[in-house]
């Protein structure tokens, strides 16, 4: 395995800034020409800092890049600066406008009058200022105001860089606490995990070890209990047993069981968490998650009361006249799940791929839209609102589109107060929708109108917290049909089969004849099964079925890490398919170049991008340091400092690819894997295949995934919720199976 180069020697550099030819107040990335003392021409300098001005001496410790644009720079890992100290310099920073209130020509005048002890004079005796020509009061107190801000702002990250904490992070403190930083760092280093994007539990924890913070502080055990959910939220939990929670958060905090229960007590007095009971057992939930099932369920018994918005309908005539549009002919599970839905204000629909999910959605649509019915059509992810717009010849939008998302703020501009139009909601790949989302949507569904759940229940759930539609099936609060008979048509094809194969229990039939969708090669060795990978997705798919290796084959892992992992394989992939060249950036443990496929791995609401969209890197701008990606057609910019928002994506794990489907899928399966092998799992993986699935490893590997259904639960209270609600007002209509 080759060695990982060392990385390069950390320089000091001293100067003074000449000019600012970048900065981000948002970001704080900084780009500075600064003369340096020694160097005939001035240099460029890239790092981060919380202002910048012309006139300001800095100091920065990094190394130095050769850009092969814009030739060498000094990459700053620090980057501080402090006043001038000459009277030219002084000029020319006050003149920049760092101050309020001077600008170049009040700048000439204030050195004039006091030389090099301007600041002094501006610190404290402002009213000395007074005595300058132009000068009067409010003047004299804006300077002095603007003066203590931009030292107030030296302290805050001089403090932070003395403490661990990396200039790009110190930004984003000051950004959100201003010149209370200091004092709310020092007061309670652990309200850094809650407030400021970036920054977790372990680095403020590194932060108030520093500052001295004895491990069983009190401040630190009771973040510690909000981190221990937070970590079982990450696996999808909204709470856990309370048992698991105390055991759990003793053995991350290395504290004894006892001081985790006293924080636990103190945690649910200030109502940070919640205390109840989920399936029989006593449990802690976060507090937001716990009101979000409460709101959602409620919020969906109430929706399900009452009739559905449109006249009642002759149903037998309606299934005649649909058909005839259609051109098909529906079965009789079809014909009666068209009636139950045409009748029912809330219904949920259920099945794995090829039973005719599809054309029930398009005839209840077809049927209503002839009526006047209003349908608006959403899904969690663009590709799935693509394809259902695609089947059904509707608008379909993203849930966050359908609810205006603000950018600013990742709240939604529709909810109960300014509730979406329309008289049918049919939402797809609902078993994607997490609680949180799920809350968000239901709220902003008017009462009266209907809503068509679409999903399949037994692929992997949410990526957020929550099991939603599990639990709704479960509830049996709302009507559900479950479709299981394959159609003829897609009996055809080896992925519809051998999916419904492996989610009943068996194996998948691994002979594949000529034209076969689904193939599997055994491979017993790990490093011969990357080989073997590679080769499939360099050369054998593109060359027999006409696939692009990157925009259309999709390696889907059952896990990130190991030599058979996502990360791993992305690395393998990417030498493979497009070695990075002069113009890439390396960032959190990735190197990313242009032709780079990525992903998004969390929602951005500014830039409209959502976790598990797939890009294009298009370009590397070295001197902008900022990335440029395209994401279905549309470009999307990334700083350098925020790359921890994309990863790599010719290889992804199954649960990225939930909601998603590629033409041609190559699944990696060994006993490495074991951890993970699970039937959902398998499921879902071959499920994302179109055109093309392959699947290499061990027969064994693939025996113990469809034999593991044990598929532990998620610890949720919907169910509970719904159940409870749903006795007080009565059963619902009925199931279909």
């Amino acid at each position: 395995m080759r060695d990982d180069p060392a990385p390069p020697a950390r320089e000091l550099l001293s100067g003074v800034v000449e000019r600012v030819t970048f900065h981000s107040e948002e970001t704080g990335f900084t780009v500075l020409r600064v003369r340096v003392r020694g160097r005939r021409e001035p240099v460029t300098v890239v790092g981060h800092a919380a202002e910048a001005a012309p006139g300001e001496e800095i100091q920065a410790s990094g190394s130095w890049s050769l850009d092969p644009r814009h030739g060498p720079q000094f990459r700053a890992a620090h980057l501080t600066s402090v006043p001038p100290t000459t009277a030219e310099g002084i000029e020319r920073y006050l003149g920049s406008g760092a101050v309020r209130g001077v600008g170049p020509e009040l700048a000439r005048r204030l050195v004039e009058a006091f030389g090099t002890a301007v600041f002094e004079v501006v610190e404290d005796e402002p009213e000395r200022l007074l005595t300058v020509a132009g000068i009067g009061p409010v003047r004299a107190g804006r300077i002095a105001s603007g003066w203590a801000d931009q030292k107030a702002v030296r302290e805050i990250m001089l403090f932070l860089h003395a403490h661990g904490v990396g200039t790009s992070r110190a930004v984003r403190i000051h950004r959100t606490y201003g010149a209370d930083a200091i004092a709310v760092v020092k007061e309670d280093p652990y309200r850094l995990a809650r407030d400021v994007r970036g920054i977790g539990f372990r680095t403020a924890d590194a932060i108030a070890s520093r500052l001295g913070f004895e491990k069983t502080a009190s401040s630190r055990v009771r973040a510690g209990v909000s981190y221990a959910l937070a970590e079982a939220m990450d696996e999808g939990h909204c709470g856990l047993p309370r048992e698991e929670l105390v055991a759990l958060a003793a053995s991350l905090l290395e504290v004894p069981p006892p001081l985790v229960e006293e924080a636990l007590a103190l945690e649910a007095s200030a109502g940070s968490v919640v205390e109840a009971g989920a399936r029989g057992r006593p449990c802690v939930f976060l507090a937001g998650l716990f009101r979000s099932e409460e709101r959602l369920a409620a919020k969906l018994l109430a929706l399900a009361r009452g009739r559905p918005p449109w006249p009642a309908l002759d149903a037998d005539a309606a299934l005649g006249w649909v058909a005839e549009r259609l051109g098909v002919s529906l079965a009789p599970l079809q014909a009666d799940a068209v009636r139950l839905a045409l009748g029912s204000k809330v219904l949920v629909l259920t099945g794995g791929p090829g039973v005719g999910k599809t054309t029930l959605v398009s005839a209840v649509l077809k049927v209503l839209l002839a009526r006047g019915v209003r349908p608006v059509l959403c899904a969690p992810t663009g590709r799935a609102a693509k394809r259902l717009a695609e089947s059904t010849g509707l608008l379909a939008r993203t849930i966050h589109r359908l609810l205006e998302v603000d950018p600013g703020t990742g709240r939604f501009r529709r909810g109960e107060a300014n509730p979406l139009e329309g008289d049918l909601f049919v939402v797809d790949e609902a078993s994607m929708i997490d609680v949180p989302l799920g809350r968000a949507l239901l709220e902003a569904i008017p009462p009266r109108a209907a809503l068509l759940l679409v999903g399949d229940a037994d692929q992997l759930p949410s990526v957020g917290p929550g099991d939603v539609l599990r639990d709704v099936l479960d509830s049996g609060a709302v009507p559900v049909v479950r479709l299981a008979q394959v159609f003829r048509q897609a009996s055809a094809s080896r992925i519809v089969v051998n999916a419904h194969r492996v989610n009943a229990g068996r194996l998948p039939e691994l002979t594949s004849p000529p034209g076969s969708d689904f193939y599997f090669v055994e491979e017993a060795d790990g490093e011969a099964v990357v080989r073997r990978v590679l080769r499939l997705v360099k050369e054998r798919i593109p060359l027999r079925f006409g696939l692009d290796p990157v925009r259309d084959v999709q390696v889907l892992c059952p896990m990130n890490r190991g030599r058979l992992g996502a990360r791993a394989l992305n690395a393998a992939l990417q030498a493979a398919l497009n070695p990075p060249g002069p113009e890439k950036v390396e960032r959190f443990g990735a190197t990313f170049s242009p032709g780079d496929k990525v992903m998004q791995v969390e929602n951005d609401y500014g830039r409209d991008v959502y976790n598990g969209d797939l890009g294009i890197v298009t370009a590397v701008d070295l001197a902008q340091a900022e990335l440029r990606a395209s994401f279905d057609g549309r470009e999307v910019a990334y700083g350098f400092d925020e790359l921890d928002a994309v990863a790599l994506a010719y290889a992804a794990t199954v649960h990225k690819a939930q909601g998603s489907e590629y033409p041609a899928v190559v699944l990696p399966l060994t006993m490495e894997h074991y951890p993970m092998l699970r039937r959902n799992l398998l499921y879902t993986a071959i499920t994302r295949g179109r055109r093309l699935v392959v699947v290499v490893g061990e027969k064994r590997a693939l025996a113990l995934a469809v034999r593991r259904d044990e598929s532990s639960r998620r610890t949720t209270k919907l169910a509970d919720w719904l159940r409870a609600g749903d006795g007080a007002r009565g059963a619902p209509p009925g199931v279909l199976r």
